[in-house]
């Protein structure tokens, strides 16, 4: 199955549009967080772009991102990205070994 990268595009604060893939919708607690990772002009990721992180809900079926104002709730959030992240990178590590 092909996997079909989602993007958004975000408006910063001196609206100015960036556009970002969608790297995962992952929840801490009973909040929902979104991992976005700026696009390239070029519409390839930026491997070294910093990742945006922002609280995710659905409201009448419409995605809404808000920005995360407590730090405890950021490093939280934080944390649970790069536990993410290093799940991801086993299991890369996993498929290469059976391949």
């Amino acid at each position: 199955m092909d996997e079909q990268n989602v993007t958004v595009t975000l408006t910063l604060d001196n609206d100015e549009e960036l556009e970002c893939e969608v790297l995962t919708i992952y929840s801490v607690g009973e909040q929902e967080y979104i991992a976005l990772l700026p696009l390239t002009e070029d519409g390839e990721a930026n491997e070294d772009g910093e990742v945006y992180i922002y609280r995710y809900e659905e409201i009448d079926d419409e995605p809404s991102l808000s920005n995360i104002e407590d730090d405890d709730e950021y490093d939280a959030t934080a944390e649970a990205f790069d536990e993410w992240l290093d799940e991801q990178e086993f299991n890369e590590m996993l498929e290469d070994e059976e391949e």
